[in-house]
């Protein structure tokens, strides 16, 4: 690997060098490397472009990394990942994308995610996307994650989107079973003339199934972000859904919710806040020898952290 690949892929996916264990590195619409195990299978798709990604019943304590990466710009890369996670299992899938645009045209990958998880079984899934290049390009992300999960399954979802990425319209549908579980948490930064959107669409379906969406949101400069959430609950069920966010300069912060009580013993919450940085933070950290820049920089940190 080159090293601009090597330092796209620390910044995703905190590697190294090439990972141990089940992994799949996809390069400018191509499989760069990729390895599998008996735990973890790694089946590429004959119809399209895409992986299976298939956990073994039982697997504990591993983990499996599918990075993707463009270097190149007037790219658009779209790719197709299923995961089947088996009965019992609990594993941590490292994901994201690396965009560096070196033109002013336009890069773009678009993930097409779909998890189905077994009764009992627990998957953490982080996903990080950065973009980064030369002035005037492009760097758009437009990823729609589909979850089924099954009883008593658990889906941690941990997204971060913090810097460089022009566009972005990310979409989540899931239909939760009974006693499952979805937890999402979102971490977003945009500057500039950014766009992110993002969409949430939760069918709590089984009896006492559990959604649980928290976004943290930072816009700066002229920046622009939506987010709209729709949780219905069709059983027995609780979903939370809280927006938290901080506007500056002229950008423009847009929470739409909804909720939609389906049966009697559905308990659904929407929170959201959206405002600026307490001027009394930025005095106290000034005080002690920042800058007001240094000041804002730090609120952001801990508010996104």
């Amino acid at each position: 690997m080159e090293k601009l690949d090597l330092e796209l892929l620390e910044k995703i996916a905190e590697l190294h060098s090439v990972p141990e264990g089940s992994f799949n590195i996809r390069k400018n619409g191509e499989r760069l490397a990729s390895a599998s195990t008996e735990d973890i299978r790694i089946i590429p798709k004959e119809d399209k472009p895409g992986i299976d990604i298939v956990v073994a019943a039982g697997v504990k304590n591993k983990s499996v990394h599918i990075p993707v990466i463009l270097t190149v710009g007037d790219f658009q890369d779209t790719v197709y990942n299923d995961f089947f996670i088996g009965e019992d299992a609990d594993v941590t899938i490292i994901a994201g994308c690396g965009i560096h645009n070196p033109g002013k045209g336009k890069a773009e990958h678009d993930g097409v995610h779909t998890f189905r998880l077994s009764e009992n079984s627990r998957v953490r899934y982080v996903e990080r996307h950065y973009g980064e290049g030369a002035e005037g390009g492009k760097r758009v992300f437009d990823p729609v994650t589909n979850v089924f999960l099954d009883k008593g399954a658990v889906l941690e979802m941990e997204t971060t989107q913090l810097g460089g990425v022009t566009f972005t319209d990310r979409m989540t549908e899931a239909v939760v079973g009974d006693d499952a579980k979805l937890l999402v948490k979102e971490k977003l930064l945009t500057d500039g003339e950014e766009k992110a959107i993002s969409r949430f669409k939760v069918t709590l379906q089984g009896r006492n199934s559990t959604c649980d969406i928290v976004s943290r949101s930072v816009a700066r400069g002229s920046s622009h972000q939506e987010f709209y959430s729709d949780v219905i609950g069709a059983n027995s069920c609780f979903g939370h859904v809280e927006c938290d966010g901080i506007v500056m300069d002229g950008a423009r912060i847009l929470s739409t919710p909804q909720i939609d009580a389906a049966h009697p013993d559905a308990s659904l919450v929407h929170e959201a806040a959206v405002g600026k940085i307490a001027g009394d933070q930025l005095t106290k950290l000034m005080s002690l020898g920042l800058t007001e820049k240094e000041a804002e920089d730090t609120v952001i940190k801990g508010f996104l952290h």
